[in-house]
């Protein structure tokens, strides 16, 4: 069954808020070999001019995968998951991410094409602190196989 290209344009409620903590942080620039002291080490990250440790460009996939649940769980768009693989993803950022943030994602939907028999689905998440400072845009592309 094909997206539901009617949600075109479909913004989502908030999500609860995401406590940025140092620990997550540091763990994730382990895990995906980022070993610049600004990720790890406060003082250096405060020497910088940051609060806390800074986190690594691509960290908030950790925020914004979980809350763009809210649009692929959305029964009415259609979305089979289990026909799902990543596409594409890209950063725009405001200022870094770093451990204190509390941050906020609005999910909407920007894109949705048909293409050989699959289906395309651009989403965009606004990511912010809950007071409303924007930080970051992340694109996500996800291709829905076709059934053939």
């Amino acid at each position: 069954m094909p997206l539901d290209k009617s949600f075109v344009g479909r913004t989502y409620p908030p999500t609860p808020p995401y406590q940025v903590g140092r620990e997550k942080i540091r763990e994730f620039a382990k895990a995906i070999g980022a070993i610049d002291p600004l990720h790890l080490d406060p003082e250096a990250a405060r020497a910088a001019g940051y609060p806390d440790v800074v986190a690594p460009p691509t960290f908030p996939v950790l925020i914004t995968m979980e809350a763009s649940r809210q649009i692929v769980d959305d029964p009415a768009l259609g979305v089979d998951y289990t026909r799902v693989v990543h596409g594409d993803q890209r950063f725009a950022y405001q200022r870094p991410v770093v451990a204190g943030d509390e941050l906020v994602c609005v999910n909407s939907v920007e894109e949705i094409m048909s293409r050989g028999g699959h289906d395309f689905l651009t989403t965009r998440t606004d990511v912010s602190t809950s007071a409303g400072e924007p930080v970051v845009s992340v694109w996500s592309k996800l291709v829905v196989r076709g059934e053939g």
